[in-house]
């Protein structure tokens, strides 16, 4: 009889992150200081488990035609097929064709915090992207559709009563269109998503939301498949400007 258990461990999972978060709440009086650190905590979850190919930083996105993006709390991005990524003075700047998925990371989710982080998260779906055609060894494939990037929120608490009840829902669903929030996670209570198909959000209250959440996007991002082949020359021009 073995003496792992599965359960166990999914479990701890969730409770390192719940208590890394409740840590921050409670260690930290500055704002900014209090924010940086629960962002930390989402971003080394997501470099630990997202599968290789995927990284997480903090950042902003950038275009071929010298558009920015907002500062982007969270951003998994590509590097096993993205060309290149920026970093200057510890910033980072992130191809926009390189990007799956944009996040908030507060530790309290409310309405004001629902409407900022749908207008970042638009900042990014807004900037262009290009897609080459794919050679091959018998000739090329055409330019391969642009994936939908993937917007989403990550918290401690929340401001309602529920914390995943009617009050969220409304305020998430003031924008189901560019700042649309697919997925997110409310560590001390559950986690949510939205159907496109159905046009709904559906919200999971259980025990090991992290751990929930982390499954779900892993999920979501195998359906994404791979990012597109990234025009470098378009990016190049900019060298002679």
């Amino acid at each position: 009889m073995s003496e792992w258990s599965l359960s166990q461990l999914l479990s701890s999972l969730h409770e390192d992150i719940q208590q890394r978060l409740a840590t921050v709440r409670k260690s930290f009086n500055h704002p900014g200081t209090k924010g940086d650190a629960s962002e930390n905590v989402w971003i080394s979850m997501l470099e630990t488990y997202l599968p290789k190919r995927y990284q997480a930083a903090k950042a902003h996105v950038v275009d071929s035609q010298g558009n920015f993006s907002q500062q982007i709390d969270v951003v998994v991005f590509d590097r096993q097929y993205s060309p290149f990524i920026f970093s200057y003075e510890n910033e980072t700047i992130i191809p926009a064709e390189s990007v799956y998925a944009v996040f908030e990371a507060k530790q309290t989710a409310d309405a004001a915090l629902v409407a900022y982080a749908q207008e970042k998260v638009a900042s990014v779906r807004r900037l262009h992207r290009t897609s080459l055609p794919i050679p091959y060894a018998k000739g090329v494939y055409p330019p391969k559709p642009l994936i939908p990037i993937l917007g989403g929120l990550l918290t401690f608490e929340s401001e309602w009563c529920p914390a995943l009840g009617p009050s969220f829902e409304k305020a998430l669903g003031a924008d189901i269109d560019e700042g649309r929030l697919d997925i997110g996670c409310v560590a001390s209570h559950g986690h949510f998503s939205f159907d496109q198909a159905a046009a709904t959000y559906t919200f999971v209250n259980e025990n090991k939301p992290a751990t929930a959440f982390l499954f779900k996007l892993i999920s979501q991002l195998q359906f994404s498949g791979t990012v597109p082949m990234i025009d470098v020359e378009a990016y190049g021009q900019w060298l002679t400007k």
